[in-house]
């Protein structure tokens, strides 16, 4: 069996740790018990993680809590909505809680991000617990304290910083993803490479292969470095006022096509995020930032693995260079209606951009075939 990796997200009183490894979900008392004994803890499934894994989790861990109840939430971007919000605090409001009550979020990102903002929410803030089942979730999502839930206006508007007491990460649980979740979360990993340690960037070139197909050597490195990265971002900058804003590299474009996709289920979270990686280095070639050749690596690898690598590319409806600026302009980073992009020097070397015109966007686009109206 292979060791079990222990990272700490060091944020003084709200430090935690993240365990990652294999089978630990058979174990998870052991990680537990000192967060949940004699506690009332509700574990909170989607309809498509339930069945497969709250079995496993209300038997390993019904001996050392008070008390345990079971929810489900349905699967899908759609759960990341006010009326899942609205709905589950009622559930878990008409069970009956304390401050000492416990969530845990059993699933993927859309998951762990809605349970997280609920915590957040109930009785002004309650502990919660991530357990993510998604390599996207695994590596990005479930660590960072970054909860809430999307808006017609756009992605993520509505939340909290809201740090969860321990990420249990089971490598194991990932050989149920289909191919296409595999590949949506690792489009995380290579931004983790691209924004900061290109060493590791070279690594995925060369190990991308057994990562997907779930060796336990490879995919447990992915995993950690990935989450050593974000640890050691967000305990510099906890509340993206700087730094952490380097974690959106390609996310100011992928959430303009999420938006444009009306999060239906076409388009995932990663593909998304995979072709604002391409345009992100596009954009920085463009703007004379970063070296034509390091472009062509990203666009190289995305194909090379099977992910988009262009706003063309992906399995979504195309829109309007203007629809698409609109959308950013919603953007968390955007100020006084001005755009900002993470971009790149370099493969490892993220920078912020602020101030992008309008114009400037607009002939980018137009220059990569998207039309203007």
């Amino acid at each position: 069996m292979s060791p079990v990796e222990k990272i700490i997200v060091g944020l003084e009183e709200r430090s935690y740790p993240i365990f990652i490894g294999p089978d630990l979900l058979n174990v998870a008392d052991k990680y537990l018990v000192d967060y949940i004994s004699d506690r009332q803890v509700i574990v909170i499934c989607d309809t498509v993680t339930g069945p497969i894994y709250q079995g496993s989790i209300t038997k390993t861990i019904t001996s050392v809590c008070a008390r345990l109840d079971n929810l489900r939430v349905p699967a899908g971007e759609a759960s990341k909505s006010f009326s899942a919000y609205n709905a589950l605090c009622d559930e878990i409001l008409n069970i009956g809680i304390d401050r000492k009550t416990v969530l845990i979020a059993l699933g993927g990102g859309v998951l762990g991000d809605l349970v997280g903002f609920v915590a957040a929410s109930l009785l002004r803030g309650i502990d919660f617990i991530q357990i993510p089942t998604s390599l996207l979730a695994q590596v990005d999502s479930s660590v960072g304290g970054k909860t809430g839930i999307n808006a017609k206006a756009g992605k993520n508007l509505i939340g909290a910083f809201h740090q969860p007491k321990l990420v249990l990460v089971d490598t194991s649980v990932l050989i149920t993803l289909p191919k296409r979740e595999l590949l949506a979360g690792y489009a995380e990993i290579i931004k983790y490479g691209l924004l900061g340690d290109a060493y590791f960037f070279s690594w995925l070139e060369k190990n991308w292969f057994n990562v997907l197909s779930l060796k336990q050597e490879e995919i447990i490195f992915a995993v950690r470095r990935s989450c050593e990265m974000k640890a050691d971002i967000i305990a510099k900058d906890e509340m993206e006022t700087g730094m952490r804003a380097m974690l959106n590299l390609g996310h100011t474009f992928a959430h303009a096509f999420e938006a444009v996709g009306q999060y239906n289920g076409d388009l995932l979270h990663g593909e998304a995020v995979a072709a604002g990686l391409g345009l992100a280095f596009d954009f920085s070639v463009a703007k004379k930032i970063c070296k034509p050749e390091d472009a062509l690596r990203v666009h190289a690898h995305l194909i090379e693995v099977g992910l988009p690598d262009d706003y063309s590319s992906l399995p979504a409806g195309k829109a309007s260079a203007s629809t698409l600026i609109q959308h950013m302009k919603k953007d968390k980073k955007a100020i006084a209606g001005n755009l900002t992009f993470i971009l790149a020097n370099k493969i490892g070397g993220a920078c912020v951009m602020p101030n992008i015109s309008e114009n400037e966007l607009t002939t980018f686009f137009m220059a990569k075939g998207v039309n203007h109206v």
